[in-house]
C-alpha cells in the first residue's frame, strides 16, 4: 500500500515522523528516554533484534516446526503440524501462510536450493492436502514477487498454476475451506469478474462463515487498489460486522477497510480522531474484548489497533494492545513495509512517549488480563 510505504519510509529515514513527535512531547533533554524504555527495560518489551518477523503472535508448535524445517530441510514436520491442526480453520490458514512464506523467503535468498523441502513434499506425498495448500499459497507469494509485476504474463501463469493446485487441494480435503480461502487471493490477482468472485465467496462462507482470515482476503478484492472501491470495501466490511455472531472478530473488519483507503497524506492531526476512524477503532476494540483471547487472528487485530491508537494519540489503549502482542511483528501494518521491526519499534516508542507524557509509568500500567 503506497501510503504505508511513504509513512514508514519517512519513519525509517531519520525518524521524520516519530522522533520529532517524541521531541515535542518530552523535550530535547529527555528525548532518548522513551527509546530506551520501549526496547530494553522498564516495560518489559522485547529488544528489536529479538522481535519475530515471521508470526503475528505466539505459536510455539509452528515456531518449533519452522526451526526444524530450517535445520533439516525435511517436510514431514510441516505435514504433521497441519495434520494435528485439525479443523481449526483459522489456525490452519495462518499456519499455511507462514509455512509458505518461509519457503518463499528461502527461495528468494537461494533460488536453486531454498525451499527444497516444499518441492520434496509435493513430489513425495502428492496426495497430502497440506502440502498442496502450502504449495498454492507459495505460488501466490511467488507471483507477487515477479519482477514484471501484476498483470504480466509471468504473473498470470503462476497464479493460474496456483488455481490448479487449489482445486487439487479442495479435492484432497473436501471439508476444508482453506483451499477456497487461498483461492480468494488467486482470483483477486487474476481479476475474475465480480459475479464469479461472489460465487467463490459463497463457497467459503458456507464452509466457514465466521472466518476472519477469509474476510480479510475477500476484502482485498473489494478494495480500490484491486477491483472495487472505498465504498464497496466499506459495504462489505460493515455487512460482515453487522451480521457477526457473538465472540467474533468480524466487528474489527471495518478498521482494516479504513486502513486500506487512507488518503495519500495523513498529516492532518484530526483525521485519526474523527468519527469514521473512531467508530472503526471502537469496533475493533469491542472485538478484541469479546472474542476468545486465543483466537488465531486476534494478534492481527491488535497490531492494527496499535497503529491506529498511536496515530489517534490514544496512548494508554495502545500500550494495552502492545502488552498483548509485543515480541511478534509478522502482521499488517508492519509487514507492508521493507523493515517491519523498524516500523513496529517506532510506533511502540511513540506509544511509550505518549503514555509517559500523559503521566503514565511502568508502575501504573494495569496487569495484563486475558482480554484487551
Amino acid at each position: 500500500m503506497e501510503i504505508l510505504t511513504i509513512l514508514l519510509g519517512l519513519v525509517m529515514l531519520g525518524g521524520l515522523l516519530i522522533v520529532p513527535a517524541v521531541l515535542r512531547m518530552r523535550g530535547s533533554r529527555q528525548a532518548a528516554e522513551p527509546f530506551v524504555a520501549a526496547t530494553t527495560g522498564s516495560y518489559g518489551f522485547v529488544a528489536p533484534e529479538r522481535l519475530d518477523v515471521r508470526l503475528p503472535g505466539p505459536d510455539r508448535e509452528l515456531a518449533e516446526t519452522l526451526q526444524e524445517i530450517r535445520s533439516t530441510q525435511d517436510w514431514e514436520p510441516a505435514a504433521r503440524l497441519l495434520a494435528l491442526t485439525g479443523d481449526d480453520w483459522e489456525l490452519r490458514w495462518q499456519r499455511v501462510q507462514t509455512l509458505a512464506g518461509a519457503a518463499a523467503v528461502e527461495q528468494a535468498r537461494e533460488p536453486r536450493e531454498g525451499g527444497r523441502w516444499l518441492r520434496a513434499w509435493r513430489l513425495e506425498s502428492p496426495k497430502d492436502a497440506g502440502g498442496a495448500l502450502v504449495h498454492a499459497e507459495f505460488l501466490v507469494r511467488q507471483a507477487r514477487q515477479t519482477q514484471a509485476g501484476a498483470g504480466s504474463d509471468e504473473y498470470r501463469i503462476i497464479l493460474e498454476e496456483a488455481r490448479t493446485v487449489c482445486e487439487a487441494a479442495a479435492l484432497l480435503a473436501p471439508g476444508d475451506p482453506t483451499p477456497y480461502v487461498v483461492r480468494l487471493a488467486v482470483e483477486t490477482g487474476l481479476g475474475c469478474r465480480p459475479a464469479e468472485f461472489e460465487e467463490l465467496w459463497g463457497t467459503v462462507a458456507r464452509r466457514a462463515p465466521d472466518h476472519m482470515g477469509a474476510h480479510l482476503a475477500a476484502l482485498n478484492y473489494w478494495c480500490g487498489k484491486w477491483h472495487g472501491s472505498k465504498e464497496l470495501a466499506e459495504e462489505f466490511s460493515h455487512r460482515a460486522a453487522a451480521s457477526a455472531p457473538e465472540k467474533s472478530l468480524l466487528p474489527a473488519l471495518p478498521l482494516f477497510a479504513v486502513f486500506e483507503h487512507l488518503p495519500e497524506l495523513t498529516v492532518v492531526r484530526g483525521l485519526f480522531q474523527g468519527a469514521v476512524i473512531g467508530r472503526a477503532i471502537e469496533g475493533a476494540l469491542f472485538a478484541a474484548r469479546t472474542a476468545p483471547a486465543g483466537h488465531p487472528m486476534m494478534p492481527h487485530v491488535r497490531h492494527l489497533l496499535v497503529w491506529f491508537l498511536v496515530r489517534a494519540e490514544r496512548y494508554a489503549e495502545a500500550m494495552e494492545q502492545l502488552r498483548h502482542v509485543d515480541g511478534h511483528v509478522g502482521a499488517v501494518p508492519w509487514s507492508y513495509g521493507p523493515d517491519p521491526v523498524a516500523a513496529y519499534t517506532a510506533y511502540r516508542t511513540l506509544a511509550v512517549a505518549g503514555w509517559e507524557d500523559q503521566g503514565g509509568s511502568p508502575a501504573t500500567l494495569p496487569d495484563r488480563g486475558p482480554q484487551a
